[in-house]
């Protein structure tokens, strides 16, 4: 199964809670609404001013806001933020990080699939993830063939 990391769930929310009003909030105030610990809230906070997502201000009156507007920011630019870039396995980011890769033939295939998976994620944008929709069915349900 594919799952996004607990930090990169908690970066997703901070970043639609931040980009609701334009605002701008304290570590403090970010992880009482999204209801995490502060210092959790911190590390998050601090990877996405590294990913360039958020700009910080000291003081008093400081805090964190986001340096566009929602539906210019997308889910795969969190993501990557927090994680790094999106792949499926290491051999589909780049030549050299796979031991098997001499005796493999799958890496074309696997950047295919990573391609299709960060293409989707760009698609959807901080304002999309803010709007509640119901959810969807599941279009990836997979039945299983029973063979005797």
């Amino acid at each position: 199964m594919l799952r996004i990391s607990k930090l990169t769930d908690y970066a997703i929310l901070i970043m639609v809670e931040l980009s609701r009003d334009g605002e701008m909030l304290s570590a403090h105030s970010l992880a009482e609404r999204i209801r995490v610990e502060v210092p959790t809230a911190s590390k998050v906070l601090k990877l996405l001013v590294g990913g360039g997502l958020l700009d910080s201000f000291r003081g008093v009156n400081g805090g964190y806001r986001v340096n566009r507007q929602a539906g210019d920011i997308s889910v795969a630019e969190v993501i990557a933020a927090i994680e790094g870039p999106i792949a499926m396995t290491e051999c589909s980011i780049e030549e050299g990080l796979c031991s098997q890769e001499d005796s493999c033939g799958l890496r074309g295939n696997w950047q295919r699939i990573s391609l299709a998976v960060a293409d989707a994620l760009q698609q959807v944008t901080l304002a999309e993830m803010g709007a509640p929709t119901a959810p969807k069915a599941n279009p990836l349900h997979i039945t299983t063939l029973n063979v005797s």
